[in-house]
């Protein structure tokens, strides 16, 4: 597999595909990243994968297969792999960005499956990756699918998960309390509508955060520890209309260069978003209305002023919420899910 992987790499460092083009409108395209890491190595370009491998009623029928539930043995031979594409590849940020946004569009309001949306698998249809806020997750999708292919008896939803939770271990991060056993979504019309995610520059930042993360039954605290994991990756105004097109953190990679990073260290993960927010010392740091409402907002700062004093306290908290987040809208098979560290 990791010759497999080393030559998928090369493919998209040589490719030179262009990367999509923001949608209209993007500087207030909904995402947790505002196509923040469409990987802060390779995004610009896909893996040119076999034709077989990536059509949408190809993906459709293999997934009405593995429907049911995932098997733990091939999870955890996966989850070798996404460490060694990690390794490789240095795509922290987007695998990160591609489990939120799958679960991400979840509502607490509607009971049915999968009308509710959240973590089925749906994000791997292009009616979904074509909305504003998934622009560039394409790249994430090609540089996981030839696990999928290697793996069939697991969903795309675990993987999704289990790519984005190994990317926070991979960057420094806690260890995530994860289950598996997700249902996947059969086809694209099982998708959710447009708009569920978050806007990076609505015009009350505050308000919106908590009427997009309450909808999705998280609360201050979850939102807080979440919007630390922009300690990974970069903004591309090309992209999302946000951020310079390069920076003294930027220019030089790893990766394609350019972007500008929340934290110096962009592929760490630990508390450095946090300070840096609240210091706001560096114009070559990127602070979006939503990471200053952080500390604006004062049911919000009380977590942030924590995060920013303790590290150990950041993890804890976030780990307990990218868990939560993980799993919502999900329907697993055991219905209690499992655990591949049982």
């Amino acid at each position: 597999m990791a010759e497999r992987l080393a030559a998928a790499a090369a493919t998209l460092r040589a490719s030179g595909a262009p990367a999509p083009p923001a949608s209209r409108g993007a500087r207030t395209s909904r995402a947790f990243f505002p196509n923040a890491s469409a990987s802060p190595s390779r995004a610009r370009a896909g893996i040119r994968a076999a034709p077989s491998r990536l059509p949408q009623k190809a993906r459709a029928v293999r997934c009405t297969a593995v429907a049911a539930a995932s098997d733990a043995t091939q999870l955890k031979a996966a989850r070798e792999d996404i460490r060694e594409l990690l390794r490789t590849t240095h795509c922290h940020p987007i695998l990160v960005r591609l489990g939120w946004h799958d679960s991400g569009t979840y509502d607490k309001n509607i009971e049915e499956w999968p009308q509710r949306g959240g973590a089925n698998g749906s994000l791997r249809f292009d009616v979904e990756l074509k909305h504003g806020a998934n622009a560039g997750l394409i790249n994430a999708l090609k540089l996981i699918q030839p696990i999928k292919d290697k793996y069939p008896s697991i969903t795309y939803a675990d993987l999704f998960q289990l790519a984005s939770a190994t990317a926070i271990e991979e960057a420094g991060g806690p260890k995530i309390p994860m289950k598996y056993g997700r249902a996947d979504v059969t086809g694209p019309e099982q998708c959710p509508p447009e708009g569920k995610l978050p806007d990076a520059g609505p015009t009350s930042p505050a308000d919106h955060l908590r009427e997009v993360f309450y909808r999705m039954g998280l609360d201050d605290k979850d939102i807080v520890a979440l919007s630390g994991a922009h300690t990974l990756g970069r903004s591309r105004p090309e992209r999302s209309g946000w951020g310079k097109p390069e920076t003294k953190y930027t220019k030089n990679g790893p990766g394609a260069p350019g972007g500008q990073s929340w934290t110096a260290e962009w592929l760490k993960f630990d508390n450095s978003y946090f300070k840096e927010i609240k210091e706001k010392r560096d114009q070559d740091l990127l602070v979006l209305p939503t990471d200053a409402a952080l500390f604006e907002d004062p049911a919000f700062k009380v977590y942030a002023e924590k995060y920013a004093a303790d590290q150990e306290a950041f993890f804890k908290d976030y780990a307990e919420a990218h868990a939560k987040l993980s799993n919502l809208g999900a329907k697993f098979n055991p219905p209690q899910g499992f655990s591949l560290d049982d």
